[in-house]
């Protein structure tokens, strides 16, 4: 594929920010050894993350990932140890694994997604079967994904405090793909196996805000490690509640926020010199698929929403209705892939990387959200190098993680090694590290809203 390019104007100080991050690279990687003993990480999560040149921040954290049939499928072998991984400190004497998908039965590219998640597990040595949900699902139903594989969806039942399929599948891992936006279905409560994610990180009581304020925590601790303006990877936000679009409830309260601020983007643009004009994200602060969200540059566009963005506003997923929204900074993506916008988006098991892809959308400008339709997926041709070390791990895993990318050709940067800091830094390598520090802020935010 054609790299990614960034916008000249800003291409320096990006170049700044990676050389900051690739010099502390043993510091980062140490640091991060550090946070995992003390706190566990979700079971698999994908990061959003967007990239002006002058500031690089996560924007989202999906605990229900559903993109995995977008990663380049020669990374399995790498998904394939981080998943074991991921099982076995869940589960040490697990030997299979009980997906719950979404109910999406004609959505054949979700179908892909479950198809390949399946095999990175089978690939890593796990019995996988898929438990549904679905009412119409009453008995083991084969179903064909975008591509032509197969998969079996069965009723999930349920005996006292175990679900299982009807010969008595049931294994001690239940792994939801399942982002609950629709409520804990009573079938999942109190049960005696493992539920990854927890039920708590569902869109049913998780909150983006819960997320970010956590983010901070993260964010501030990391600048001050490698001494850096927090700024530069963390995103203002602020909640707003008591909100109903549809009879424009709240409205005020919301424009006022936005107001708020970017008149605080305005006072750090003007800090550093940004000629940029400031915007803000109005998102849902329980959603996903890119549903409830706009992009503003005035409060008056707040008091100004037509009924049918008033209405596009008002419910995400399964009609769940929106009452509380984060204002979130808005951040340009100066990447473009062949002239399109394009954000990376970052995929993870347990605490590894695993691979990425970019979102690319022909019909949006840089300040706009790009998770709508009409977008394209791009997978990253190279696995993005994170290392860890836990004493025990891979030896596989490790000469896989230690790979370097090429730089990107448009800045004639040339192919470096992460072992010699002397050398231009590697985006993709930073990508890995935004990624791990919105992972983390996942892991204190599901610790903190634990019941």
């Amino acid at each position: 594929m054609s790299l990614p390019v960034i916008s000249a104007e800003y291409a320096r100080q990006l170049q700044d920010f990676e050389y900051k991050i690739l010099t502390n690279q043993p510091k980062i990687e140490a640091w991060f050894r550090s946070q995992w003993g003390k706190h566990s990480p979700p079971f698999y999560g994908s990061v959003d993350i967007r990239n002006s040149g002058y500031k690089m921040a996560s924007i989202d954290m999906n605990l229900f990932p559903g993109g995995f049939n977008n990663l380049n499928p020669n990374f399995v072998p790498l998904a394939a140890v981080a998943a074991q991984d991921a099982v076995e400190r869940a589960c040490e004497e697990a030997k299979s694994v009980l997906i719950v998908p979404e109910n999406h039965t004609r959505n054949t590219f979700y179908l892909q997604n479950v198809y390949a998640l399946s095999s990175i597990l089978r690939s890593a040595g796990f019995e996988v079967r898929l438990g549904s949900l679905n009412p119409e699902i009453t008995e083991p139903t084969e179903f064909e994904t975008a591509l032509g594989d197969k998969i079996l969806l069965e009723p999930l039942l349920r005996t006292r405090e175990r679900v299982h399929l009807a010969d008595g599948f049931s294994p001690c891992i239940v792994l939801l793909n399942n982002d609950l936006s629709g409520g804990v279905p009573e079938i999942l409560k109190g049960l005696n196996q493992t539920v990854l994610p927890p039920l708590h990180g569902g869109w049913t009581t998780r909150r983006k805000t819960n997320h970010f304020g956590a983010y901070n925590q993260v964010a501030a601790e990391f600048a001050e490690l490698i001494g850096i303006d927090e700024w530069q990877i963390n995103p203002y936000f602020e909640q707003i509640s008591g909100l109903d679009f549809q009879e424009r409830e709240g409205e005020d309260a919301l424009a006022d926020a936005v107001e708020r601020m970017l008149a605080k983007i305005q006072a750090k643009y003007d800090e550093k010199g940004i000629t940029d004009k400031p915007f803000v994200i109005v998102k849902a602060d329980a959603g996903t698929y890119g549903m409830g969200v706009m992009s503003v540059k005035s409060a008056d566009e707040v008091r100004s929403l037509n009924r049918k963005n008033r209405n596009k506003m008002a419910k995400v997923k399964e009609g769940l209705e929106v009452s509380e929204v984060i204002v979130q900074e808005g951040i340009y993506t100066y990447e473009t892939l062949n002239g399109a916008v394009a954000e990376p988006v970052v995929y993870m098991m347990d605490r590894f990387v695993i691979g990425g892809f970019y979102r690319v959308h022909e019909g949006r400008g840089a300040d706009e959200n790009l998770n709508a339709s009409g977008m394209l997926f791009v997978p990253l041709e190279q696995s993005i190098p994170s290392v860890h070390s836990s004493g025990n791990a891979d030896p596989v895993l490790l000469a896989t993680c230690k790979r370097v990318f090429e730089q990107w050709e448009s800045l004639g940067v040339p192919r470096v090694d992460i072992d010699n800091p002397d050398n231009e830094p590697n985006r993709l390598y930073v990508y890995g590290v935004m990624a791990r520090l919105s992972l983390l802020a996942a892991s204190i935010e599901l610790e903190q809203t634990a019941a």
